[in-house]
C-alpha cells in the first residue's frame, strides 16, 4: 500500500496512470495562474537510481516505470444501481446484474442527524440491511468475485460533505461505510448544492486524504473516483475547482468520471447524443492536460484517457430531446476502446428495460424503464463488452468477504420451515443464507440446488453477517390473557404467548401459537409483524 504522498507501488514492469497522479506539489498548493516546474521522467528516473544506490533495490524495481512502459488497462464497465428505489433491484444476482463491478447509490446525510450516513436519506445503514438487505447483498457480490462500489452524494438529498462540520467528522462518516461493507473503491458524486459549496469541497478533499492515510497505515489501498457534471464544451469552473481542491490537499484520485448526460444543449440536426458525449470527453481530456502540469504532473494523452471515465443516462435523459439509444451505447464502446477510456458507467440498471411491454413508450421518464426501444438489460450487455476490471487493490492484509453466520440465534429473519406458507416478498434464513420469496410457495427449500435459477421460488440475497441478531418484535399495547395449554378457545379469541398477541382462526384446544404464524395448519394468527414479512401478509 502506498502513501498518498508518493507513487503507488505496482509489480515491476508495469505503470499505472495514477502513479504520476499521486505525485503532489512539492511545497503545497500552487496558485492557479502560476504554472510550476514539471517533474520530468528523467528526474524521476535519476531519483530512483539514487534510491537504489542507498540500498532500496526492491523499492527501485517497483518504480522502474518510464513513459514508454505504460501498461494500458482495459476499459471497465460499472453500472449504477439506485438502491432505495422500489422495487429493490437484485444487484447481487448475476442474472440481474452481469457486470463485474457495480456502483451503489447513494449514501447521503441522515435527515435530522447531521453527518450520519444513510441510504438515500430514507434508511440508516442498519435499517437498509434489515429492510433492503443491502449488507448481505454486497457480501454476496464479493463472494461471487464482483466488486461493490458505494457512491456518496448524488443530486438529491444533503451530502455528507455539506452536513459534516469538519473534515475529521466527514472522514469518520465515510469510514463507517467503508468498514461496514469492506470496500476498496468508492465514488464521490459531487453535484448540485455540494458542487457550489467551496468549504464542502475543501472538507471533502481533506477527508479523502485522511482516509487514504488511514488505509496506508493498515497496509491497504483505497481507490477514490470523483464523479462530476460536464457539458459538451467540458468541465465548468466549479467542477474544475473540485479537482484542484483534491490536488491542493494531496488527496489521491483513481480517476475523474464525468456525467455525460442532461446537457444544457440538446443534439441539433445531424448530431446524436453519442456525438455530445464524445465532445464532452474530448474537451475534458484537453482541460486535464492543461491542468495537471500546474501541479508538477506530466501525463501523456494515453495516460490521461486512462484516468477518465464517463457515465451516461440510458434512454430518455431528464431533458427533453436527449435520448441515449442502444446505437449510442454501441458507439461509446468503440470510442472507449479507441481512446483507452478507463471507465464507463450508466444510470441505471433499474432503468435498463423498455417502457411498455408490446410497444416501446419513447421519451417516457421513469425510474424503472429507459424510455427508448430496447430489450431487457440491452444497455448492460452492450456496455458490458468492455471487459476490464476495477482491480481489487492488493494489500498486505487482504479484504476477505464475511463467512455466513450459521447460528440460528443470530438470524435476522425467521428460519425457513417446510410446513410454512410464504407469500411473495417474504424473507427467511436457511443455513446461514438469506432468501426472499419471488412468488407464493410452500415446502420449496431455498437451499435446494436446481439447474436453472427460474425454477426456484427463492432469490438469494446474501449471507447472514457477523453482528446480525434475531429480530426484535414489538406488539404495541395489546393486553390479552396468557395462552393456557388445557383451555378451549373459540374462533376470534385473543391470547398472549411468549409476550406476543395472537387471535384464533378457528376453535381449538392445546394448539400452541406459532411464532410468525406462517404455518398453514396453525389455528393462531399473529397480531404483529416481523422483519422479513411483506406488508399485508
Amino acid at each position: 500500500m502506498s502513501s498518498p504522498l508518493e507513487p503507488a507501488r505496482h509489480p515491476a514492469g508495469t505503470l499505472h496512470a495514477d502513479d504520476y497522479w499521486r505525485m503532489p506539489p512539492p511545497d503545497g498548493p500552487y496558485p492557479d495562474d502560476q504554472p510550476t516546474r514539471r517533474l520530468s521522467v528523467l528526474r524521476i528516473f535519476m531519483a530512483l537510481v539514487l534510491l537504489a544506490g542507498l540500498g532500496f533495490g526492491s523499492y527501485t524495481l517497483a518504480r522502474r516505470h518510464l513513459s514508454n512502459e505504460v501498461t494500458i488497462q482495459k476499459t471497465w464497465f460499472a453500472p449504477y444501481v439506485d438502491v432505495t428505489v422500489p422495487p429493490v433491484y437484485q444487484f447481487q444476482s448475476t442474472s440481474a446484474d452481469p457486470a463485474r463491478q457495480t456502483v451503489l447509490g447513494f449514501v447521503v446525510d441522515e435527515p435530522g442527524e447531521p453527518c450520519t450516513p444513510s441510504w438515500g436519506g430514507a434508511y440508516t445503514l442498519a435499517q437498509a440491511d434489515q429492510a433492503l438487505g443491502v449488507g448481505p447483498r454486497i457480501a454476496q457480490m464479493q463472494q461471487d468475485g464482483a466488486q461493490p462500489i458505494v457512491s456518496f452524494g448524488g443530486a438529491a438529498h444533503t451530502s455528507l460533505a455539506v452536513s459534516c462540520p469538519s473534515a475529521t467528522a466527514m472522514a469518520a462518516a465515510y469510514q463507517a461505510v467503508i468498514s461496514r461493507y469492506r470496500l476498496t473503491t468508492i465514488d464521490l458524486d459531487i453535484e448540485g448544492a455540494a458542487l457550489g459549496n467551496l468549504a464542502a469541497l475543501q472538507r471533502t478533499s481533506q477527508a479523502v486524504a485522511a482516509l487514504e492515510r488511514a488505509a496506508a497505515a493498515r497496509h491497504r489501498r483505497l481507490a477514490v473516483w470523483l464523479t462530476l457534471p460536464v457539458e459538451p464544451s467540458g468541465l465548468q469552473d466549479n467542477a474544475r475547482y473540485a479537482i484542484t481542491s483534491m490536488l491542493s490537499n494531496h488527496a489521491v484520485l483513481a480517476g475523474i468520471n464525468v456525467m455525460t448526460m442532461d446537457f444544457n444543449t440538446s443534439p441539433g440536426q445531424g448530431i446524436t447524443m453519442l456525438g455530445l458525449v464524445e465532445n464532452a470527453l474530448t474537451a475534458t481530456h484537453s482541460q486535464v492536460a492543461q491542468l495537471l502540469p500546474r501541479y508538477g504532473i506530466d501525463l501523456n494523452s494515453g495516460q490521461i484517457w486512462q484516468w477518465l471515465g464517463a457515465t451516461v443516462m440510458i434512454g430518455q435523459n431528464d431533458i427533453r430531446g436527449q435520448i441515449f439509444t442502444t446505437a449510442d451505447a454501441t458507439g461509446l464502446t468503440r470510442f472507449a476502446r479507441h481512446t483507452g477510456l478507463r471507465r464507463v458507467s450508466m444510470w441505471s440498471l433499474n432503468r435498463d428495460s423498455q417502457c411498455g411491454s408490446s410497444f416501446p413508450e419513447i421519451g417516457l421518464q421513469s425510474n424503472s424503464c429507459s424510455g427508448t426501444a430496447q430489450s431487457a438489460l440491452e444497455f448492460a450487455n452492450i456496455l458490458g463488452r468492455l471487459s476490464g476490471s476495477v482491480a481489487i487493490q492488493s494489500a498486505t492484509t487482504p479484504v476477505v468477504p464475511a463467512k455466513p453466520d450459521k447460528n440460528p440465534a443470530d438470524a435476522p429473519y425467521p428460519l425457513w420451515t417446510p410446513t410454512a406458507q410464504y407469500p411473495a416478498g417474504y424473507k427467511v434464513v436457511e443455513a446461514g443464507e438469506i432468501y426472499q420469496a419471488k412468488w407464493f410457495n410452500s415446502a420449496d427449500d431455498p437451499a435446494a440446488t436446481l439447474q436453472e435459477a427460474y425454477q426456484t421460488p427463492w432469490e438469494l440475497i446474501g449471507p447472514v453477517l457477523p453482528g446480525d441478531h434475531a429480530p426484535k418484535i414489538t406488539s404495541g399495547t395489546r393486553r390479552f390473557p396468557a395462552w393456557r395449554q388445557g383451555a378451549s378457545y373459540a374462533a376470534g379469541a385473543k391470547v398472549r404467548y411468549n409476550g406476543l398477541p395472537y387471535v384464533a382462526r378457528w376453535a381449538n384446544q392445546g394448539a400452541t401459537p406459532v411464532f410468525g404464524g406462517a404455518a398453514a395448519d396453525s389455528p393462531w394468527q399473529p397480531l404483529y409483524t416481523i422483519p422479513g414479512e411483506p406488508a399485508g401478509s
